[in-house]
């Protein structure tokens, strides 16, 4: 079994977990890149190291080389697209966004995504200022669902019922879940 460190990125980690971001958008969403979606993916600094209350964090492995990344920032869900009654329940400023938990594939289901789920969610803990974790998913993507449904509530799908939406599925997570034991 390999080891990983999971640590705070620094902007010499920034390229490392670009590359991270960009390969999962293009490979596992069949998105690419879309600049409304995911700006943050290509000014990482400006987006989560640049205030106190974001971070970025990575897991390097034994090499050096960022194999996974997990964020969290203050903006809740915009309207639109999203529904309004779900920005409101989590406003910016208040509510603890997670975003970008991608772990590499060939380091997939080693408890990699669950520890940078684990971190930020103390992270925001920490913070003092949040008041609600709030994530969302694309169900397409395999294994996403399951994992996210392990941790956390689900607040809204947009398969169900009417409002048709974009088929993903929004969670709620307990805020400052204590990190796991890991190796």
């Amino acid at each position: 079994m390999r080891n990983y460190c999971i640590r705070t990125a620094t902007p010499d980690d920034l390229d490392g977990a670009r590359s991270v971001m960009l390969d999962t958008v293009y490979r596992d969403f069949g998105t690419g890149y879309v600049p409304r979606w995911h700006a943050d993916i290509v000014d990482p600094a400006a987006a989560y190291l640049a205030s106190d209350r974001h971070a970025l964090l990575v897991a390097v492995d034994t090499d050096g080389q960022v194999i996974g990344t997990g964020a969290v920032d203050a903006r809740g869900p915009g309207w639109p697209p999203n529904p309004r009654w779900l920005a409101e329940r989590y406003p910016s400023g208040r509510t603890a966004q997670l975003r970008r938990v991608y772990v590499r594939p060939e380091h997939r289901r080693r408890g990699i995504a669950r520890e940078l789920v684990a971190r930020l969610l103390d992270f925001a803990a920490a913070d003092g200022g949040y008041r609600s974790v709030y994530l969302h998913t694309d169900p397409a993507v395999p294994g996403a669902e399951p994992f996210w449904r392990s941790l956390g509530t689900v607040v809204h799908d947009e398969r169900q019922g009417a409002g048709g939406g974009q088929g993903i599925v929004h969670f709620e997570l307990p805020l400052g879940r204590a990190a796991a034991c890991w190796k």
